[in-house]
């Protein structure tokens, strides 16, 4: 499920204008990012999390503080390994894949989350 949410995300940020740089970058044993992207000079680090409708939580709520924490660590890493920082800085998005019973999957994208 969680792959095929990721896929479904790297769609919508793909139309959206964003170049997918790298899916499920792996530092080591302390994290992942699930996608990086390009957004004209910004580099975008994205979370994306796929629930079914009815589960016990909106996909966007298990983004909490602490996820957030984590996150800006990974960025930080792999701009270290990376280069550094593009002129636009970095942007951490989060998208949220919900799939419904039936019908299409709802793809929902916050941009800048803190």
């Amino acid at each position: 499920m969680g792959r095929y949410g990721e896929s479904l995300a790297a769609r919508h940020l793909t139309e959206a204008g964003m170049t997918i740089l790298e899916r499920n970058w792996r530092p080591g044993r302390t994290g992942e990012i699930d996608i990086v992207a390009q957004d004209g000079d910004a580099l975008v680090i994205c979370e994306v999390k796929t629930r079914r409708a009815g589960a016990f939580q909106h996909p966007m709520a298990a983004v909490t503080p602490g996820k957030a924490a984590r996150l800006r660590g990974l960025a930080e890493r792999w701009l270290q390994e990376h280069g550094g920082a593009p002129p636009g800085g970095l942007r951490i998005d989060v998208v949220g894949v919900l799939l419904p019973a039936r019908g299409a999957p709802v793809v929902e994208h916050v941009r800048g989350v803190q």
